[in-house]
């Protein structure tokens, strides 16, 4: 969804009529929260959607945009609204950091028409397609870490989409539905519904400034995630050469796409785009080969280790504790040095290390870009629930002579208890941090349900803590008290929507 941000008008005149048109509310979300504003924003090539409009989000601040697709058909509409409703939930469950995100939607029934009406978040600084024409303007090349930084967020999205369960063919990837955020952040554009739904599917496709985008087989088979690969290849090739050429013609030839692949100088970068843009769809890899293609991943395995550790142990540790260090830091101190008998040896000073990249890199792996392992989970990082068992299950484990096990003298010196709940208020994820007087710290974790209730949660807790009985009696006392307090918070918060 290209969301950029229309011309103003110049002059003390412009901004009166700029000033009058913000502040004009032409509606408002049932639940109030969303407020639309006249002002049209671009949403590029998204089937079936009329109108566009810049709206506010009043309970986080932000502008937002209002999406309207008209049923002028009633009939129409009623026989799919099931079909529309489960996909629009589908859809209010994607959540990558590299995918726009979807807010909410709701119906609107009128005499005349229908409406489905959605909310988007916003990207202020336009799509890819953009900025590669302002970089081609000012006679400028694309950075190669900036290439390879993109192509690896937009394929950890795809591989996001591919790996649910069904598989989400995002289908409509082009310049045009990738966006960058002010920080540098790139994000795929919102998956849209079916746009058959509404008797305009596809049509976007039949552009012809956009066909090249489009794999081979379409049209001739189901979508599937070899489609995506193809048009992510294309966007991969536009990145690194700026702009694929037409030459004057309304659509780009395949030789003009064979030139551009050639062009390029790196030979990785080159056999990367190929093997994207294969004839042969079962020939084309899954976006999660692609991450861990040559070209992209090229991290140290000792940097990859140190990454997982700190962020899987980030609980040990404040929240800027990167910009912290960084700051005590000598920047000409030497970090590192590897000694040659028969040459110089390198010294690898903290200078060498940017802040920023480290902060970026550690972001990356948090949000699942870099597993430790090629066959590691799609989902970066879960948390499982902490398992306890039953007191039937603890008999039949029991041995006949247990062993006897030693007294627990150990001392809770701090605890620390985070409550996180997810936006439908159905599950809360609870994080126990014991500080103990040995320095062996103890983290426990697991996810509340509504129906959980506090005394079993933290008698569940303290189980697998590892404490002293009279430890156990102040922990379980302290978990009951948080958890009480928090869902007070929340039945208090939910009532004021």
């Amino acid at each position: 969804m290209t969301m950029s941000v229309p011309e103003r008008k110049s002059g003390s005149e412009g901004k009166e009529e700029e000033s009058e048109d913000e502040s004009e509310i032409l509606e408002e979300s049932p639940c109030g929260r969303w407020q639309k504003r006249k002002e049209q924003v671009s949403q590029g090539n998204v089937p079936g959607v009329e109108s566009a409009s810049l709206a506010m989000d009043t309970e986080e601040g932000v502008e937002v945009v209002w999406n309207e697709v008209l049923f002028s058909d009633k009939k129409v509409f009623k026989a799919q609204e099931e079909k529309i409703k489960e996909m629009f939930e589908n859809l209010m469950q994607v959540e990558h950091p590299n995918i726009v995100k979807f807010h909410k939607y709701w119906l609107d029934m009128k005499e005349s028409q229908a409406r489905v009406i959605f909310i988007t978040e916003y990207m202020s600084s336009g799509s890819l397609k953009q900025f590669l024409k302002k970089t081609k303007k000012n006679h400028k090349s694309m950075n190669v870490k900036a290439w390879k930084r993109w192509c690896t967020q937009i394929l950890s999205a795809l591989n996001y989409l591919h790996s649910c369960d069904p598989p989400i063919i995002h289908g409509n990837l082009t310049c045009d539905t990738i966006f960058i955020q002010h920080n540098g952040l790139i994000k795929i554009g919102s998956v849209f519904p079916d746009a058959s739904i509404h008797g305009k599917g596809r049509q976007h496709r039949d552009e012809q400034r956009n066909q090249h985008f489009f794999a081979p087989e379409y049209g001739a088979c189901e979508d599937d995630y070899a489609m995506d690969i193809f048009s992510f290849g294309i966007c991969a090739l536009e990145m690194a050469v700026l702009e694929i050429q037409a030459n004057g013609d309304t659509a780009v030839s395949k030789e003009a796409i064979v030139h551009a692949g050639q062009s390029l100088e790196d030979p990785l970068m080159r056999e990367f785009t190929q093997s994207c843009l294969r004839h042969e769809a079962k020939l084309r890899p899954t976006a999660h080969d692609l991450l861990f293609h040559r070209v992209l991943f090229e991290v140290h395995s000792l940097k990859l280790l140190a990454a997982h550790c700190l962020i899987n142990n980030q609980y040990l540790l404040p929240e800027n504790c990167v910009e912290e260090k960084t700051k005590s830091f000598d920047p000409s101190a030497v970090m590192a040095e590897i000694k040659h008998e028969d040459r110089q040896g390198v010294q690898l000073k903290y200078s060498h290390v940017s802040p920023l990249e480290l902060d970026k890199f550690l972001e990356d792996v948090k949000n699942g870009i870099y597993p430790l392992m090629n066959f590691a989970s799609s989902r970066p990082h879960p948390v499982p629930r902490a398992l306890s068992l039953s007191q039937e299950q603890v008999e039949t484990v029991k041995t006949p002579t247990p062993e006897p096990q030693e007294t627990e003298t150990r001392k809770v010196v701090q605890m620390h208890c985070n409550l996180d709940s997810n936006e439908e208020g159905t599950k809360t994820h609870l994080s126990l941090f014991l500080k103990m007087d040995d320095k062996l710290h103890r983290q426990l974790s697991c996810d509340i349900l509504p129906t959980d209730t506090s005394k079993d949660l933290a008698s569940e807790l303290v189980h697998y803590a590892f404490i002293t009985e009279e430890d156990s009696e102040k922990v379980a006392g302290f978990l009951e008290d948080a958890i009480g307090r928090h869902r007070v918070r929340a039945l208090a918060a939910g009532s004021t929507h």
